[in-house]
C-alpha cells in the first residue's frame, strides 16, 4: 500500500467494510425508494413464509421474475431484531431489497439529509440509520454487530496481566500498590 493510499479515508473504510462483513449476500439489504415490495431471494431469512403466494414483479432493468412466496423476516440492525412482513421471496433475486415506499405505509419515516438515511418508527423514535455509499446507495447491514466486534472481548486467565492491560501497562508492582492501599474499588 502506498502513501496515497494510506491517505485516502474512502478506501481504508472500504477495505475495513469487506473483512468485517463478508460477502453474503443475506446481510445486505438496499433501501430502494423505486422498489415497490421489500424482495429476498434467500428462503432461510424468513421467518414466516406463504410458498402458495404467486406474483410477477418487474425490475429496474425490464426483466421479469416470479414472487415464490411471501412472509416476514427478522432483521437483526444494531444489537436489535426488527420485523420485516410482506417481504417477497423471488430466488433468482440477487441482492435483497427494502422498500421505502413499504416502508413508509407501515407508518415509518424516512429522513434523507447530509448522506445520511434515518428511519424513525412514530413511538420508538429513530430505529435505523445509514451512511450514504460511494456509489450513492443506502445499504443496511443485517447481522447483530455486537457479536462479530471482539476488541473488548478477553480470554485471559490472568486476571493480573488483565488489569496490567487496562492500565496502560502499568508495572505489577504498581497495581499491587493499587491494591494494597486501596486506591481502586473492584481491583482483585
Amino acid at each position: 500500500m502506498n502513501y496515497a493510499e494510506l491517505n485516502n479515508e474512502e478506501e481504508i473504510l472500504l477495505m475495513s467494510r469487506v473483512e468485517l462483513y463478508g460477502n453474503n449476500r443475506e446481510d445486505v439489504w438496499f433501501l430502494d425508494s423505486g422498489c415497490s415490495n421489500h424482495m429476498c431471494g434467500d428462503k432461510d431469512m424468513f421467518c414466516e413464509l406463504n410458498e402458495e403466494f404467486r406474483q410477477l414483479v418487474k425490475l429496474g432493468n425490464n426483466t421479469r421474475m416470479t414472487v415464490l412466496g411471501k412472509g416476514k423476516i427478522k432483521l437483526p440492525l444494531d444489537g436489535m431484531q426488527h420485523m420485516v412482513t410482506h417481504v417477497f421471496y423471488i430466488p433468482e433475486l440477487k441482492n435483497n431489497l427494502l422498500s421505502i415506499g413499504q416502508l413508509q405505509e407501515k407508518g415509518l419515516a424516512i429522513l434523507i439529509k447530509s448522506g445520511i438515511c434515518k428511519i424513525y418508527h412514530p413511538v420508538r423514535g429513530l430505529i435505523i440509520q445509514t451512511r450514504m455509499t460511494v456509489n450513492k446507495m443506502f445499504v443496511l447491514i443485517a447481522k447483530d454487530q455486537v457479536k462479530d466486534v471482539s476488541c473488548f472481548h478477553t480470554h485471559a486467565q490472568d486476571v493480573s496481566h488483565l488489569w496490567h492491560c487496562r492500565y496502560g501497562h502499568l508495572s505489577h508492582k504498581g497495581l499491587r500498590t493499587l491494591q494494597y492501599k486501596k486506591m481502586v474499588r473492584g481491583l482483585p
